[in-house]
């Protein structure tokens, strides 16, 4: 996968698909303070709205929610503030502050918890990903540019400041993750599944990407940084162990193959998971289910943090369309 210049850290021309979005996502974990968040904002101005959320993985386990919405019909890349989320550009593919400000809603029991965060992301990886301006291709990578993105770049990174939840103040002083950024049609149910993953092992080595259900067949894409330098992924293999209710991941063996044909094998112990998306499909009597899951992982003798999501078409009988590997 290439390495992306300054310019798509900005908004993109707006093509005529309805479902058109260009979105920003962060990741943070600080396995000290045992606080992190995940948080998307995206601006879909076919549809006329701007959306943010963030997850927050509380101290000692659970999960609370923040979320944001307004009419926004036009494509913007500054002033991006839904309700209390909001983040800054400071310096392109190098910095960002986010800051969010809210009660913020347990997934478990309901209550309410006052949420308020000042907090800075350096990247330590540069932007890898898809311009979406490469020639016209058939197949998978064609099926998911017309549904998931068109272009797509991620950057592995640190993160410093503040966390408030309630009367507690954490300061994050060990916290790594990872950011990306997404730009053409979105359709959350246009995938027949996906396997996403966002995985840090200390300040040198990273792993990000994806396998993708498409109507052509599985499209495997991702990328390793180590010893200073990119290697793009050629093929993921999944195998995991799930929860009793058959469809929540537990634990993960993962296998990154290169495109020099080295084996990179991972193992993932899943600490928590947030339904980030549980989504009617249309007319059906199925939906689109999104789990993302905070998962410390195990590499090569490291140890680090990051992110197993995985989305499943269900049938109306909750039960996913393909199988879980």
């Amino acid at each position: 996968m290439p390495i992306l210049d300054a310019r798509h850290d900005f908004a993109h021309p707006v093509e005529s698909d309805g479902a058109w979005s260009e979105s920003y996502y962060f990741n943070a974990y600080d396995p000290q303070a045992d606080v992190g968040f995940f948080s998307r904002l995206a601006i879909r101005p076919h549809e006329g709205t701007i959306d943010a959320f963030c997850f927050v993985w509380l101290p000692g386990g659970g999960i609370a929610r923040l979320h944001a919405a307004r009419p926004q019909s036009e494509m913007i890349d500054v002033g991006l503030e839904v309700g209390g989320i909001g983040y800054q550009r400071v310096t392109p593919l190098s910095e960002w502050r986010l800051r969010f400000r809210g009660d913020a809603t347990e997934a478990e029991g309901g209550e309410a918890i006052p949420f308020d965060a000042d907090v800075t992301f350096r990247a330590l990886t540069p932007a890898i990903g898809v311009s979406g301006e490469e020639p016209s291709k058939a197949g998978a990578t064609a099926d998911a540019q017309a549904n998931v993105a068109k272009g797509h770049f991620e950057q592995a990174g640190t993160w410093t400041g503040d966390i408030g939840l309630g009367d507690r103040r954490l300061t994050l002083t060990a916290a790594r993750g990872n950011r990306d950024k997404s730009w053409g049609p979105r359709r959350w149910g246009g995938a027949s599944m996906w396997r996403w993953f966002s995985i840090n092992l200390g300040d040198d080595v990273h792993l990000g990407g994806i396998r993708l259900g498409t109507t052509a067949g599985d499209l495997h894409r991702g990328w390793l940084w180590k010893d200073g330098k990119a290697s793009s992924i050629r093929r993921w293999d999944v195998k995991t162990e799930l929860d009793p209710d058959g469809i929540t991941q537990r634990r993960i063996r993962l296998t990154a193959t290169d495109k020099q044909g080295r084996d990179h094998v991972l193992d993932a112990e899943v600490q928590r998971v947030a339904p980030l998306l549980d989504h009617p499909q249309g007319t059906s009597e199925g939906r689109t289910l999104v789990l993302e899951a905070l998962a410390r992982w195990r590499y090569d003798g490291r140890v680090g943090h990051g992110i197993a999501e995985y989305c499943h078409q269900l049938d109306e009988h909750g039960r996913p369309l393909v199988a879980i590997e």
